[in-house]
């Protein structure tokens, strides 16, 4: 067999491995899809996306990159391509002009076990909800999203004190494999698949900037998954002294009841910063001042002189 054509549709970093996967397979990729340039940094010049800066380096081409999906010029540079398949990983929602168009039909990179997390976020919902097993789902994609009917699934475990980060890196690399093995199977002909149960279903929105604002009145496991869940973006954040900090690492120092009001700092040592939640008290080990850098917490408070008494809080004040 001599493989499938393939247009591969992405934009950001979790797409890159099931590129690359795709690459190195015994099919064709023959064009990517991928967001426009955009500004980026401090002088605001124009960068491509993680997906269009592989497929330049890999050799790919062409690149599309049409502000609109509906586009009658895109989509006939779409359909010159005569691919047998369209992949997307972590793109937008595709318009049923475009997700028919292909004889094999549209597969999807989906982070999570559907019908489990459909939606935009599921790798940071995933750790804040306190998951212990999560994985990933190829789908075909159909009008309603993310619920396509299942061609493979795979569990994956979440490990102890693991951060978004951590998790999104090795769910992209399990989903590009498991999206070769799904591409192969589909090249063979006609796949047994699976459909999704709709009560099953649980939604993964996206994060909105007021979600990032951790709020210590809760259980400190619950706090930690917060901040392991926005970790590293967009970044979990609390007010001291006026000044904006982001939190990236904590751990969980205690589930008794703490002697002081919620966000309340209990101790500071070079372990770390203790922070009242409700219940229990939290260590917070890796953190970042408003224009400094990420720092392990014995670093970071030699430029931030938080003491015992001090508190955290999700609104701005200098109390």
């Amino acid at each position: 067999m001599s493989g499938l054509r393939i247009v591969f549709m992405g934009t950001p970093a979790f797409a890159l491995p099931s590129l690359r996967h795709l690459v190195q397979s015994r099919h064709a990729v023959v064009g990517v899809v991928t967001a426009p340039d955009r500004p980026r940094g401090r002088g605001q010049k124009l960068q491509p996306t993680p997906v269009k800066a592989e497929a330049q380096r890999l050799g790919i081409g062409p690149i599309l990159q049409p502000t609109s999906l509906r586009d009658p010029e895109f989509l006939h540079q779409l359909k010159a391509l005569q691919a047998d398949l369209f992949v997307v990983v972590a793109f937008r929602i595709l318009p049923e002009a475009v997700f028919t168009m292909p004889p094999k039909g549209t597969i999807n990179v989906h982070p999570s076990l559907l019908p489990r997390y459909r939606g935009p976020a599921p790798i940071p919902w995933t750790i804040i909800n306190g998951d212990r097993v999560t994985g990933v789902s190829i789908i075909f994609i159909q009008k309603e999203v993310d619920a396509g009917n299942i061609i493979l699934q795979q569990e994956v475990p979440v490990l102890e004190d693991e951060t978004a980060g951590s998790l999104h890196d090795r769910l992209a690399e399990i989903g590009a494999r498991l999206l070769v093995e799904a591409v192969d199977r589909l090249e063979a002909g006609p796949v047994p698949v699976k459909k999704q149960d709709e009560r099953l279903a649980t939604r993964a929105p996206k994060l909105t900037p007021e979600m990032t604002f951790i709020r210590f009145d809760q259980p400190a496991e619950q706090v930690k998954n917060w901040i392991h869940g926005l970790s590293p973006l967009p970044g979990a954040r609390t007010w001291w002294n006026g000044k904006l900090i982001k939190l990236y690492r904590a751990q969980v120092a205690s589930n008794q009841a703490a002697r002081a009001a919620p966000g309340t700092i209990l101790e500071v040592d070079e372990e770390g910063i203790l922070v009242a939640c409700a219940p229990g008290a939290l260590r917070l080990t890796e953190l970042q001042l408003e224009g400094r850098k990420r720092l392990p917490a014995k670093e970071f408070l030699l430029g931030a002189a938080i003491r015992p008494g001090d508190r955290f809080t999700p609104a701005k004040t200098t109390d």
